[in-house]
């Protein structure tokens, strides 16, 4: 049987088979290199994406909305929706999922709720794409991290990859951590003490056989890594200010770091940044951030046009 995406959500990263995960990565491979060429796909000509942010998101929402544009679709966003749509009047996510399904054909979430994209996926008769969840999963940031580690490195089975930053509450981390074991990577976890890696997704990655080290030292890692995945501390997920001030500069990526690091090695950050990468660093051959945004537009394109059938 054929794989296919039609009619499915997209809520986490573990969720995709290997033939799924090709599906995805070759039909971003076909829409990048038709972008390259002038092109202008139709595929989702005469349909609809919402666009529900509950958080603030600049590549995220950007470029969900360029891909369906690029795909000749339209778009409905609802930006600051916690104050700007009903939900302010007190409406559940279930209840918006089964009022966007008459609006839409598709739509993408991010909320600050562990859970939020679920329940919206429960109430719609849509598919639903998790744009963030809280610091649950950001499984399309996966995505386009493992399209960018193909182009950047042509390969993925067998890097050491170095987590860093925040890693309690980090979606991305979790989603890519968990994306990445399916094709022998290890990992260095290099976290302070009380932003370590979830113990859920420690004994997850165990359970794989994931070779794995964690640690608090930044400039080990670097030394052993092929790539480094920076993050930043994030400020919205403490409740304490001060614990933030504490623990906001714990690491920073500058010349001088780099130059203890593996020869070659990619740096990646799904952005935005604050203080953890100099702005000296953007001028290494291997700091692949700002490619790596960009390689959001085809992957989003794919896994629109597939979860509607449109491709």
């Amino acid at each position: 049987m054929a794989t296919t995406l039609k009619g499915k959500d997209i809520l986490r990263a573990d969720q995709f088979t290997p033939a799924e995960l090709g599906l995805i990565l070759e039909t971003a491979v076909r829409f990048e290199a038709a972008l390259r060429a002038g092109e202008r796909p139709a595929n989702m000509a005469g349909k609809l994406l919402a666009t529900l942010f509950y958080e603030p998101s600049t590549r995220t929402r950007l470029s969900f909305e360029t891909a369906m544009l690029r795909l000749g679709g339209q778009v409905l966003s609802v930006a600051e929706a916690k104050t700007s749509s009903s939900a302010a009047k007190g409406e559940t996510l279930y209840d918006t999922g089964k009022m966007i399904e008459g609006y839409a054909d598709v739509a993408v979430i991010r909320h600050p709720l562990l859970g939020s994209a679920q329940e919206l996926a429960e109430g719609a008769g849509i598919p639903i794409i998790n744009g963030g969840d809280g610091a649950g999963q950001h499984p399309t940031q996966a995505l386009l991290d493992l399209y960018t580690l193909i182009k950047e490195k042509g390969r993925v089975d067998g890097l050491t990859v170095a987590l860093a930053g925040d890693l309690k509450n980090g979606r991305t981390v979790h989603s890519l951590s968990a994306l990445l074991a399916n094709f022998g990577v290890k990992f260095y976890l290099v976290s302070p003490a009380a932003l370590s890696m979830p113990p859920d997704i420690v004994s997850q990655l165990a359970r794989r056989r994931v070779e794995m080290v964690e640690t608090m030292d930044l400039a080990e890692a670097v030394a052993h890594s092929d790539v480094l995945y920076m993050t930043r501390i994030q400020k919205e997920r403490f409740s304490d200010p001060a614990e933030y001030e504490r623990l906001k500069n714990s690491y920073v990526l500058d010349s001088a770091l780099l130059a203890g690091a593996k020869p070659g090695i990619t740096i990646l950050h799904p952005l935005p940044r604050v203080d953890e990468i100099a702005r000296e660093v953007d001028a290494y051959e291997g700091a692949a951030y700002f490619r790596q945004a960009a390689n959001g537009v085809p992957v989003r394109m794919a896994l629109l046009a597939l979860v509607t059938g449109q491709e």
